[in-house]
């Protein structure tokens, strides 16, 4: 496995400061936002698609600093209701392909994506139970009419340009958000769809990581390193369904932490071990989001953090059976 770092984190910086950076702290891969959601900070594919100079220097910004991408990521909902909000995603979803194909590079990361509730809609609209039975309507126009024709064709569009792995996030909001979900649409699409795996959305919903780890097997194509803190307290007042701001940590029922302030060492050597076990040899990729930590401190500690659980060796034969 390689130690990774999202690098929209540091997109204060400019790419080959950044890259320095990385590089002296013992981190060998980078995943990079190229639109949606996570910007376009050290990738605009508007600028490296239309001029090999800006390409060659992104390039040289990573490869000179002895780093590899992990994957370029576009989080965003291309399915949205809004259809120039859509459009916007899907541009994006289409120019982090080009750019990915440009760059030999043949995965990707992004969210499933979540409609309306029927085609008129103005807003997303996130099932979480199956009665009554309206929601039940609404999922299978979601899922039905939308959700797997849209990304049936964004598979197609994505391997005719050499991309053969989109790693979708399992995130509330979205209609991929756990295990299941991801599954199902895998299943409908094809194995071109697996999971940019992220414990720090499934730990508030209630799943064990390793658990959730050994279902997917080989559809986990990309892994993010963030925790999640439980507040046992608030949990047991309001359940772990919060709309609060991230910012009112006191009164959230759980909030984002750097890895090893939401789980001790136990909990993320048994998370690595597992990966291991279902053959996932590949990046582990700091996401940083904890808002009680500075960028530099909470990513600086994740990094020696995962440098105590993370196996970087091949594990070789079993000398002693």
């Amino acid at each position: 496995m390689k130690l990774g770092v999202f690098t929209v984190l540091l997109g204060a910086k400019p790419l080959d400061e950044a890259c320095e950076y990385l590089k002296s702290q013992g981190v060998g891969m980078v995943e990079i936002g190229t639109g949606g959601f996570p910007g376009t900070a050290h990738a605009d594919p508007e600028i490296l698609l239309n001029h090999d100079a800006e390409l060659q220097k992104f390039q040289n910004a990573i490869t000179k600093n002895g780093l590899e991408i992990s994957a370029l990521s576009c989080h965003g909902n291309a399915v949205h209701p809004n259809k120039e909000t859509a459009a916007a995603f899907q541009k994006d979803f289409e120019n982090c392909i080009l750019l990915a194909e440009k760059l030999g590079v043949g995965q990707i990361n992004t969210f499933s994506g979540c409609p309306g509730d029927h085609p008129g809609a103005k807003y997303s609209n996130w099932v979480t139970c199956p009665w009554p039975d309206d929601f039940l309507h609404i999922l299978n126009y979601q899922w039905n009419d939308v959700l797997i024709p849209y990304w049936k064709d964004a598979v197609k569009f994505a391997k005719s340009h050499g991309v053969n792995k989109i790693g979708l996030e399992l995130h509330p909001g979205f209609c991929v958000y756990n295990t299941m979900t991801l599954l199902k649409l895998r299943e409908a699409v094809g194995e071109e769809i697996g999971a940019n795996l992220d414990p720090s959305h499934l730990v508030w919903q209630g799943m064990d990581i390793p658990t959730v780890i050994r279902a997917l097997g080989d559809a986990i194509f990309h892994f993010h390193a963030k925790d999640t803190k439980i507040d046992k307290i608030n949990i047991a007042r309001n359940g772990v369904l919060d709309t609060g701001h991230y910012g009112d940590e006191i009164n959230r029922s759980w909030v984002f932490r750097s890895v090893g302030y939401g789980n001790d060492y136990a909990f993320w050597k048994d998370v690595i071990s597992n990966l291991r076990m279902v053959g996932y040899d590949y990046a582990i990729s700091i996401e940083h989001e904890d808002s009680l930590m500075s960028v530099n401190e909470g990513l600086s500690k994740a990094i020696e953090f995962l440098k105590q659980v993370i196996t970087f060796e091949d594990k070789g034969a079993m000398w002693w059976a």
